[in-house]
């Protein structure tokens, strides 16, 4: 933004002049619904909505739905109006401050008090208006009335009031909502496949691999059968240990520093030349288990596996199915040990199923680290435009 101007940093060819400051009550009639009580929610019905639905919603997750009835959401609509496109719905407790926008005629109600309704009476632009609440400025708004210590609440009153600059000209406001509009696409389409990814990979592992007590999977590859072999971890595998630590880093060595989730600097110490599985074994994440390349070092905190008699990624999947959770040690500080978890049963196939089923999983977690990738890249995106071009 630019202090002096009241204009934003980046914007569409095309505009130019001031942005109008205003309030949110000034351009929206603000209000909330009428009371619906608990014993008259249902099954099915109209769609009714409460804080937990909107935040659920915001998060691209899934929340358990509640309704009513038809005949009590014409009764209540009478008395308090109906919702309508491109109005929205502002959480006003608990999580404070996210957004619903409406986008369709279709019937719906809302919980009184813990939502907040914005009717859209100027015709402003609603993804506009619904991208604001995710902007900079109203953040810092939102932290600004935020009482520590006790329940956040943004009420009514506080909503009529919450500053906000806006283009007097409505073309540039559709301009703006209709990017984040598709920008909010791509990152939610990007996370669908993403999800979709870990979810197969979730039903591959499970019917890829022995179930317990069993010695054949469900799912296999053509020409392979009979049963597999049942062994210690310890057995197919060595474990490797490491003194290296953080302060070991150094920008003039050869091989990547592992920490327990990026690379923290080089150094030339420890260095094999095959792949590590890597476990952390102390403090938090106990019992996370990566695949590091070759040629890499790892600190102290993580213990390193090395497939000698197996395939490197099919030993990965193995070791992410194992419940590290039982193997858990220490009052203060957690620890795991290969001692304990290297006994643990690993059912393996021949190294030719091995190699078939490793090499599948790594082209899995291969697409899921291209749209882990994507998505990180566009949400980055967002959030710069989000500084940039509200005031």
């Amino acid at each position: 933004m630019n202090a002096e101007n009241n204009v934003p940093a980046i914007r569409f060819k095309g505009f130019s002049g001031e942005w109008v400051s205003s309030e949110l009550g000034k351009l929206l009639d603000i209000t909330s619904a009428a009371r619906v009580h608990k014993n008259e929610w249902t099954d099915t019905g109209v769609p009714f909505f409460r804080t937990s639905d909107v935040v659920s919603i915001y998060k691209g997750q899934e929340n358990k739905k509640a309704y009513i009835s038809f005949e009590l959401y014409k009764e209540l609509s009478a008395r308090s109006g109906t919702v309508k496109k491109d109005d929205l719905l502002i959480t006003g407790g608990g999580s404070i401050g996210i957004p619903y926008l409406i986008t369709t005629i279709d019937p719906m109600y809302f919980k009184d008090a813990d939502l907040l309704w914005l009717k859209n009476t100027t015709d402003t632009n609603g993804y506009l208006l619904f991208t604001f609440f995710s902007s900079p400025p109203f953040r810092k708004y939102i932290n600004s009335i935020t009482h520590i210590g006790t329940i956040s609440h943004y009420t009514i009153e506080q909503a009529k009031t919450t500053p906000i600059y806006v283009s007097e000209e409505s073309e540039e406001q559709t301009k703006i909502g209709n990017y984040f509009q598709q920008l909010d696409t791509l990152i939610a389409q990007h996370q669908q496949k993403h999800n979709k990814l870990l979810n197969l990979k979730k039903a591959l592992l499970e019917k890829m691999f022995p179930k317990q007590g069993a010695t054949e999977p469900e799912i296999r590859f053509k020409g392979f059968c009979g049963e597999w072999e049942d062994k210690a971890l310890k057995e197919i595998c060595t474990y490797h240990t490491s003194s290296l630590t953080v302060s070991d880093a150094t920008i003039e060595g050869k091989y990547k520093l592992h920490d327990a989730n990026k690379a923290i600097g080089y150094t030339d110490k420890n260095v094999q030349n095959f792949d590590y599985i890597t476990i952390i074994k102390d403090g938090s994440g106990v019992g996370r288990v990566r695949l590091l390349p070759k040629k890499t070092s790892f600190i102290g905190t993580m213990g390193a596996i090395q497939a000698e008699k197996s395939d490197i990624h099919f030993l990965y999947c193995c070791l992410i199915k194992i419940d590290f959770s039982k193997h858990i040690s220490g009052a203060t500080i957690p620890h795991v040990y290969f001692s304990a978890y290297g006994n643990d049963n690993c059912i393996t196939p021949i190294f030719e199923e091995q190699t078939k089923i490793g090499n599948l999983f790594k082209q899995l977690d291969t697409l899921i680290t291209q749209h882990q990738a994507q998505l990180k890249k566009l949400n980055n995106i967002k959030q710069a435009c989000l500084e940039k071009m509200f005031v």
